[in-house]
Parts: structure tokens; C-alpha cells; sequence
């Protein structure tokens, strides 16, 4: 028994040289993200009126801020107009949940296959829609107008613009063409936005339009979407496009998406710069989709007395305390060992009747070759309590002799 609690002992002397480098891997630092008290927001509208930058009402006219998100989502040759809508989020990091707004949707579809060839004088140098745009000529070119023909548009209320767009960029094959037809309405968005690293980033999930609502001049647009369409989101409607604003949206839309130009050897010339960007994308479908969520934008960062801005969650980070149970397992296994071990030994001394002397000096003195006093009046002096009682009667002197040098000895009395 003796023998096994010696290796259990040795064992246990030199596992506790681990003991510190694995308890220090018990505890860790580490961050994780918690909600701010402070509510990030970003805009949505129920409304748009055209008004001026003090606020007042502009009958049939289109505000400044709208014909600024026009340019700007034409001019983006970048597309990124999602990247330019108005938040605010204090952390850099922020999310929000689905939330609806009242937006511009657009849809295009390719007509090509309504572009027919004349052919004059033996030239068949002139491109044409029937009652549409026409090119004539080498060089590239481009020919917009307010336009009605693709049936895949037909039952989509036409309530912001609809135009064909003919183009061609050969400028020495006057046979190539591309024509499309693309309407911009207005609908309710469901959008998802969320803010990393200081970027906002924002899409638009799913669209829902009324092309029973049309556009007139006597009464505002309302839009009601279902609740399959809202399903929960805050602020369902409804939704309201003043006729007055509407009208004049209309009206100037269809006069900046009209017009042509080209360029060939000898230069180029435009009627607009509008044309001119319209020429120069190389996928008008997304350009018109950037120009929609621009004039979206817009929209939504009227500021109305209608709308509420949606609020989200800021997101900071938090340090905190994680403790990894499974480096835990080493120091318990090396406690519990050691405690197998202090019990080992108390039952084997408890057995063989061993004396508890522990670290004291007296049994030394009590027990030693050259000062026995182990026997006290004819009585053994074994156990510890004893030894400290009978010490407080006896004396004791350093010594020398010749024959056994420095000794101690116990003087008489």
C-alpha cells in the first residue's frame, strides 16, 4: 500500500508542473456585438408632394431634390444608388427589419424584334419602331420617346414614364440595333438595409403595385397592399402620391427621356445630357433601375408629417468573460488525484498507528541520539501535545567536548 501511494504521490508532484499553463487556458477575453441604447434610422415615406426647400407646396412642378436624384441616378455610371440613401448609425454597424415605403419600380423589356429595315436608293441605312424612334445613317445613335408597345408592359400603369429607347453603337454596321421599352411606376417596396463597417448597404426584396390606380389630374394616387404583402411590417399603409405632384413628375419625365444623338467620325452631339448617358450604359435595364431607386431615395428623404423613419438595432461591441470547461478537466483530475492521495495516507498512518508529529522541532529534540528525553518520569513521550507540555520544564545547553564536539545537554533541575 505504501508503495502505491509513493507513485500515486510521485505522479501527482509531477503533473503540477502543467498545472498553471492549463488553468490559465480556463479563461478567456473574448468580444461580442450587444444592442446600442441608441436606435439607428433610415428613411421611408408614405408621401410624396412636390414642395419647395422651405417646405411649401409646388403645384405641377417637380422639387429640386426629385430632379437631383433624377441626374444623379442617370449620371451614376457606378449603378450604386442604393448606397446614397439617408440613415443614420451611430456605431458603424447597424441592421433593421423588413419595412415598407412608397418607391418607383421599374420593369424593361427588349423590343428588337420591332425594329424594321427601310431600304432607299439601294441603302438600307435607316432602323425604325413603326410609329416610334428611328435611326438613320451610319454612326452610332440613340433615339428616345414616350412610347406603348411591348404587351408585356400593357397591364403595368404607366403612372411615372414609359419610352423605347433605340440605339445602335456599330458605327460602321448601320443593320445592328438594340431597342427597349421600359416603364417606371410607382409602388410599395419591402426593403431589407444594414450597415458594416460604416457602409450602408440596401435591397429591395419584393414589389407591390396598383395598376387599377391610374394618373390623372383631379385625384392623388392611393395605394392599399394587401396584408400578404405587408405580412407585419410597421406603417402598412396607406400610401399616397398627391395628383398635382404625380402630374408634373410625368410630364417632365417624359420630356427628359425624349430625344437622340450620336456620335460618328467626324464627332458627336446629343440633345441632352440624358441621351447621352442613355448611350454611353453598357445595360440600360440597370441603369434604369439605379435611376428608379435614386428617385426613391428622394422620396423617402422628403421628411413628410406622415412617415416615421424605421428604427433598427446599433450593434457595439462587448467584451466579456468565457470560461472553456474543457481545459478545466487537467487541474480537476490533478485536485482530485491529489486528494486520493492526502486520503491514502491518512487511512495507511491511521492503520499502522504512525504518530502525528507533523513538521515540529521537539520530536527531533525529544527523540535525538544525543539529548534523549523520550522518557519523562519512567512515562514515554510520544505524542505531540505531550512533548509541548514536558518541554516547558526542561532545559537544555549548547556544549562542547572533546570527545563528541558541539552537543546539546540537559541541565540538572
Amino acid at each position: 500500500m505504501c508503495r502505491h501511494l509513493a507513485f500515486i504521490g510521485a505522479i501527482v508532484v509531477v503533473l503540477t508542473n502543467f498545472f498553471d499553463p492549463f488553468l490559465q487556458q480556463v479563461v478567456v477575453y473574448k468580444n461580442r456585438s450587444v444592442a446600442s441604447a441608441n436606435a439607428p434610422e433610415i428613411v421611408k415615406s408614405q408621401l410624396y408632394a412636390a414642395r419647395s426647400d422651405e417646405g411649401l407646396p409646388l403645384p405641377s412642378v417637380v422639387d429640386l431634390s426629385m430632379k437631383s436624384g433624377i441626374y444623379n441616378g442617370v449620371f451614376d455610371i457606378k449603378d450604386n444608388a442604393d448606397a446614397s440613401v439617408s440613415h443614420t448609425c451611430s456605431t458603424g454597424d447597424c441592421s433593421w427589419t423588413n419595412f415598407l415605403s412608397l418607391a418607383i419600380c421599374s420593369r424593361c423589356v427588349n423590343i428588337t424584334s420591332y425594329v424594321e429595315k427601310r431600304c432607299t436608293d439601294g441603302k438600307c441605312d435607316l432602323l425604325y419602331i413603326p410609329n416610334g424612334p428611328m435611326l438613320s445613317g451610319l454612326g452610332g445613335q440613340i433615339n428616345c420617346s414616350v412610347s406603348n408597345y411591348s404587351s408585356e408592359l400593357q397591364g403595368i400603369e404607366p403612372s411615372v414614364l414609359r419610352f423605347t429607347s433605340l440605339l445602335s453603337k456599330k458605327v460602321s454596321d448601320p443593320n445592328h440595333a438594340f431597342a427597349a421599352e421600359c416603364s417606371m411606376f410607382y409602388c410599395i417596396g419591402k426593403y431589407a438595409a444594414s450597415v458594416t463597417g460604416g457602409i450602408v448597404k440596401q435591397s429591395l426584396l419584393s414589389s407591390w403595385r396598383n395598376d387599377s390606380a391610374r394618373l390623372n389630374t383631379k385625384s392623388d394616387l392611393i395605394l392599399h397592399p394587401p396584408a400578404s404583402f405587408t405580412n407585419g411590417c410597421a406603417q402598412a399603409g396607406p400610401f399616397r402620391i398627391t395628383h398635382l405632384a404625380a402630374v408634373a413628375l410625368n410630364g417632365f419625365m417624359s420630356e427628359t427621356f425624349t430625344g437622340s444623338g450620336g456620335i460618328n467620325h467626324s464627332g458627336s452631339a446629343f440633345t441632352s445630357d440624358v441621351m447621352q448617358a442613355l448611350y454611353d450604359t453598357s445595360n440600360l435595364t440597370r441603369r434604369i433601375e439605379n435611376l428608379a431607386t435614386s428617385m426613391t431615395n428622394s422620396i423617402r428623404g422628403q421628411g413628410d408629417n406622415v412617415s416615421e423613419p424605421a428604427y433598427g438595432i446599433a450593434w457595439t461591441s462587448e467584451t466579456y468573460v468565457h470560461v472553456r470547461w474543457g481545459w478545466f478537466a487537467f487541474p480537476a483530475t490533478l485536485i482530485l488525484l491529489a486528494s486520493c492521495f492526502l486520503l491514502g495516507v491518512v487511512l495507511e498512518t491511521s492503520y499502522r498507528d504512525v504518530l502525528v508529529w507533523k513538521s515540529s522541532n521537539l520530536a527531533l529534540l525529544f527523540h535525538g541520539r544525543s539529548l534523549d528525553l523520550s522518557n519523562q518520569g519512567g512515562k514515554p513521550v510520544n505524542k505531540l501535545s505531550t512533548m509541548t507540555s514536558s518541554a516547558t520544564n526542561i532545559s537544555v545547553k549548547l556544549v562542547e567536548s572533546e570527545a563528541d564536539g558541539w552537543k546539546l545537554d540537559q541541565e540538572d533541575g
